[in-house]
């Protein structure tokens, strides 16, 4: 089983090329964006506790978003692999997930980093915004998702580059020459 996590500030094309990858490695997306927006439009109990949380801008804890990841893993025992989009945000995360796989006999292959500046960024989810609606897109929860992203997520890197599975890849262009870089790495690691 082939297990990749793609990495990124939000608007950095994760969802863009998941799909990509998706189409070509025939993997399973997991996205953990995906599954809060599940919950909380069917109003889960958990919906409404993750609702609150990313309505301020905030990263949900860690327990919550590992019982989410292990249930929709375990849920899909047929598949060729997964992308991880969205998770690991944190350090701990990152354990848990390769203590989770490892216990699976697995592992994480590639970490995919999309390399975008936060200019790109405002305007690419400024776009999406317009086009999705979504509430985490908005002006004021933006500024504090990316402060979150460098302030946080971007210390869950150094753990896996010290197990040497970050390639960089860079984020801004034509999304067909982005996801040539992609598939390039993973041609490599498969």
């Amino acid at each position: 089983m082939y297990n990749l996590v793609i990495f990124g500030p939000p608007g950095a094309g994760k969802g863009t090329q998941s799909e990509k990858i998706i189409e070509k490695y025939k993997l399973a997306h997991i996205s953990t964006g995906d599954m809060f927006r599940m919950h909380i439009s069917n109003d889960t109990d958990l919906g409404k506790k993750v609702k609150q949380i990313l309505a301020d801008g905030l990263l949900v804890p860690d327990s919550i978003t590992i019982e989410m990841l292990e249930e929709e893993v375990k849920s899909k025992p047929d598949v060729k692999g997964f992308i991880f989009d969205g998770f690991p945000r944190t350090v701990p995360q990152a354990e848990a997930l390769d203590k989770f796989l490892e216990d699976k006999g697995l592992k994480i292959n590639l970490v995919l980093q999309l390399d975008v500046n936060q200019d790109v960024i405002k305007e690419r989810i400024a776009e999406r915004q317009k086009i999705s609606g979504r509430a985490d897109d908005d002006a004021d929860k933006l500024v504090k998702r990316i402060d979150e992203y460098f302030s946080k997520t971007i210390h869950v890197l150094p753990y896996y580059q010290s197990q040497d599975k970050v390639t960089k890849v860079n984020g801004i262009g034509k999304i067909d020459d982005i996801f040539e870089q992609i598939s390039a790495a993973i041609d490599s690691t498969i």
